[in-house]
């Protein structure tokens, strides 16, 4: 009988310490995250063999693959005859062509498409007569592009001059042979308002340090940009296109290229602008999308990491990063709102002193993740254009604070629509954002 009492004692001792430790580990995640993109970076930066970030070389004509910029566009008009003209205009390659997937536009879209088809004799467009979704565009539009490699390039997006030319370095070599598509560095092009200036900071710290630390770690990638990637066509094919259901076909392919044990590079050289959402509404929109998009990866691929994880063992740091980054904001979104009632409360009850204890420690918490989340900007601002953006570190608290409250939030409030999307109820159809000129003032 005793033996059985020091049984169940040992027990509940080793299940709370578990616990405990656990409880540990999701409390001081964002802190430890931020440390280790931060080193990550500073491994890229000064440990990483591959220089090619800023070693490349002009390709003679006579050399150049041939190149697909593909273009899904759905109620365009604002933006596709600004974003062709420049395409055909400005870049500093030869042998390519712009492929448009009208998606089911009901504006003007194809009237400038035509129009346009006499300026730019390689231009080419595809009629889709319904709306089905930017993968479905982009998996019809793969088998009509020329190109042994597609450029996907959203219809507010520019790359920079040299952007093919900087691509194609990284499949030129021997080396690159297993490599399935290279993803840009991106820059916000709309900086005129608050929001702006904030996702500008937020984006040097997600392409400039978190893509690089992956890069570093083991040459894995969360996700590609979907405004921007340069794909190897025979790995499209590979894996069978893109995911049509998915809230994200960008996040989704990478996972897919990665499982199927091609390389992603990440290419901070090349640039290239967008626009960002300039308000809460159209941000937290985004957001959501980016949130299922991550979750419906997480939970199409849980099962072969169980099964398999000795063949997915390059990819065991995504996974372990994505089930406590998902875990993790469900233990923020619920304890944070246990935390306010109790102060409510406490508040209510007149219980002052625990009221106060409550916002100190909150505040030691809170500070405790905006120097590590500080501590990853000014890495990324630093790295990032070698330095050129520090100017927007003002806006750095902004960005954290926000950031880090959102992205739980999102990924709480879309859980279930992801978990609907694996189950086989997901729907591809998109509609376009508000689109802005991306010709400065």
């Amino acid at each position: 009988m005793w033996n059985i009492f020091i049984d169940s004692v040992l027990k509940a001792t080793l299940g709370q310490t578990i616990l405990n430790i656990f409880l540990l580990i999701l409390c001081l995640y964002p802190v430890v995250g931020s440390f280790f993109w931060f080193a990550g970076a500073l491994s890229y930066r000064f440990l990483k063999t591959n220089k090619r970030d800023s070693d490349w070389s002009p390709i003679l004509p006579s050399k150049q693959p041939m190149i697909t910029i593909m273009i899904p566009a759905h109620n365009e008009e604002v933006m596709i005859e600004e974003t062709i003209t420049y395409l055909f205009e400005e870049l500093n390659y030869d042998n390519y062509e712009v492929l448009v997937m009208n998606d089911g536009s009901t504006d003007k879209t194809g009237e400038i498409i035509t129009r346009l088809q006499e300026k730019y004799p390689r231009l080419r467009t595809v009629e889709i007569l319904k709306n089905k979704g930017k993968a479905h565009a982009f998996n019809i539009g793969m088998y009509f592009a020329k190109g042994e490699y597609i450029l996907s390039n959203d219809a507010d997006t520019i790359p920079e001059p040299d952007a093919l030319m900087k691509y194609m370095n990284f499949f030129m070599r021997d080396r690159d042979m297993n490599t399935s598509a290279v993803t840009a560095n991106m820059d916000v092009q709309n900086q005129s308002t608050l929001l702006g200036k904030s996702q500008t900071v937020e984006f040097s710290s997600i392409v400039g340090v978190i893509k690089r630390s992956q890069t570093a770690i083991n040459d894995s990638m969360y996700a590609y940009s979907g405004a921007n990637t340069l794909y190897k066509k025979d790995f499209l094919i590979d894996v069978g296109g893109f995911r049509q259901n998915r809230a994200t076909e960008d996040i989704s392919i990478a996972w897919d290229h990665q499982m199927l044990g091609a390389v992603p590079r990440f290419a901070p050289n090349v640039i290239f602008h967008m626009n960002v959402p300039e308000t809460i509404k159209d941000l937290y929109h985004q957001r959501k999308r980016w949130a299922q998009g991550g979750t419906e990866v997480w939970l199409t691929n849980i099962k072969k990491f169980f099964r398999h994880p000795i063949a997915h063992r390059y990819q065991i740091s995504m996974f372990v990063d994505s089930t406590l980054s998902i875990i993790w904001s469900f233990f923020f979104t619920i304890t944070s709102v246990a935390f306010i009632a109790m102060m409510l409360y406490f508040l209510v009850t007149g219980d002052f002193e625990r009221v106060f204890h409550g916002i100190v420690i909150s505040f030691i918490f809170v500070t405790f993740e905006l120097f590590a989340g500080f501590m990853q900007l000014i890495a990324a601002l630093l790295l990032d254009h070698r330095g050129a953006k520090l100017k927007y570190l003002i806006f750095a608290p902004l960005y954290m604070l926000f950031y880090w409250m959102v992205n739980p939030v999102t990924v709480v409030m879309t859980f279930i629509p992801a978990l609907k999307t694996i189950l086989g109820f997901g729907s591809g159809t998109w509609v376009s954002p508000k689109r802005k000129s991306l010709h400065k003032d």
